[in-house]
């Protein structure tokens, strides 16, 4: 069948639907999500409050951000906002049934040449960059039959289903392995990762030797004694451990709550400074490492050398927490953990990574408006020691499963994408003109 090109004033009508505010009703209004992410609920405001002209949408109306067409804010109108209403920023379009179909008129606007149009349209000064309604409406695009656009929709819309059933099911992957990491961690932490072998120093041994070295260094004045925190009942421990391993108190077994302040001579060009930004939530990955001299910062700053673990009280559900491989300042917001004795930090930072230490810390941070993690209530929290050699057998397992999780996460990440390349190059021949 024969394509012919129209313009799209011929294609689209623009339509208002004027309404009457009446100041003690209540209406919902319209926003238009950017990059094809669709027709939301932005607020339902008392009539007396609107003082800008409206216009109404039904469900099933195409509508685009005069504004932000170019970013890809366009959409139809959802079931749940028939009724509402929009600004005279956006437009709602209706297509000329003669030419166009609505279904083959959605696919069209999810091509990269509609967003060009939508670009090439779009003009006026920085702040009021606006869609041109001349420059639209003379735009040509290549239209088949409409009989035509049946056929093609039907092989869309099977593409679209098939695409859309994988990408759940990618998606439904990714979740599993968030768990399967978190479960890693869990089963670490309760002795179940590895077996424990008989010839172990027992944990006990452990905590008596760094109960003994912060006393030294309280006797040198190196670091200030603290108040000492309760012993820790059989019944309050929250999961069974294996024999040979005791619960303490992260207090007990790191200088929780006081790390020293940064100084001038502590800071050089070169210094690391991190902040909260610098590591990803959950994972706990390092995205970057800022050096002073880019990011010169001078507000209060704590001094942490390597090997420590640092771990961020404020907001702490995002579960940011790593080991530091070199010396730097950061943040008063992040702690540096000095593990005291033969504490190994990458299994403390397994202990702080576990699902019941984030529901303790979440617990207690919760309704808070910038949730922190208190001193008292960091010092107190309860931590599975295991003995030092076992220690190191569960860092280097759970640093291979780890990494067999990542590497599986970006299998499926990658597949994610061939999956929406190949929806877009079906879309695209779909809509190469016929002649």
């Amino acid at each position: 069948m024969v394509w012919g090109k129209v313009k799209l004033e011929n294609i689209l009508h623009r339509k208002r639907e004027t309404i009457k505010i009446t100041p003690d009703s209540d209406y919902k209004l319209v926003t238009i999500r950017l990059h094809h992410k669709g027709v939301v609920l932005r607020e339902i405001r008392k009539g007396n409050t609107i003082k800008s002209p409206m216009s109404k949408v039904h469900t099933g109306d195409f509508v685009l951000s005069g504004i932000d067409a170019r970013n890809g804010a366009f959409g139809i109108v959802p079931l749940e906002l028939d009724n509402a209403l929009i600004t005279n920023d956006f437009w709602c379009l209706e297509p000329n049934k003669e030419v166009i179909k609505k279904e083959f008129l959605l696919f069209i606007t999810s091509t990269e040449y509609f967003d060009y149009i939508c670009n090439q349209s779009s003009d006026g000064t920085t702040q009021r960059i606006r869609l041109q309604k001349d420059k639209f409406f003379n735009y040509e695009i290549d239209i088949p039959p409409l009989n035509e656009q049946d056929k093609i929709l039907d092989k869309l819309t099977n593409q679209k289903s098939l695409s859309g059933a994988i990408n759940s099911e990618q998606l439904h992957q990714l979740a599993l392995l968030k768990k399967i990491r978190q479960q890693i961690l869990q089963d670490a932490v309760q002795g179940k990762l590895v077996p424990q072998d008989p010839i172990d120093e027992p944990a006990s041994n452990l905590l008596e030797k760094i109960k003994a070295e912060k006393e030294e260094l309280i006797r040198q004045k190196k670091i200030k004694k603290e108040k000492s925190l309760p012993e820790i009942k059989p019944e309050q421990a929250p999961f069974e451990i294996p024999e040979n391993w005791v619960w303490c108190r992260l207090g007990e077994i790191t200088n929780y709550g006081s790390s020293p302040k940064a100084e001038p001579c502590d800071i050089t060009n070169e210094t690391w400074v991190l902040d909260l930004e610098d590591i990803e939530k959950e994972t706990s990955r390092l995205l970057c490492k800022v050096r002073f001299s880019d990011r010169k910062s001078l507000s209060t700053k704590s001094v942490f050398k390597m090997g420590e673990v640092l771990y961020s009280k404020l907001r702490p559900y995002l579960d940011k927490v790593i080991v530091a491989d070199e010396n730097g300042v950061c943040t008063t917001e992040i702690l540096p953990l000095h593990c005291y004795a033969s504490l190994n930090p990458y299994y403390l930072r397994i202990a702080l990574k576990r699902k019941d230490f984030i529901f303790y810390v979440n617990s207690l941070t919760k309704g808070m408006k910038m949730p922190r993690l208190g001193t008292p209530d960091g010092k107190s929290a309860f931590v599975p020691l295991c003995p030092v050699t076992e220690q190191h057998r569960i860092v280097v397992k759970v640093e291979q499963l780890i990494k067999l999780c990542d590497e599986l996460e970006q299998s499926i990440l990658q597949n994610q994408t061939y999956t929406q390349e190949l929806l877009k190059v079906t879309l695209k021949e779909a809509l190469e003109p016929k002649n």
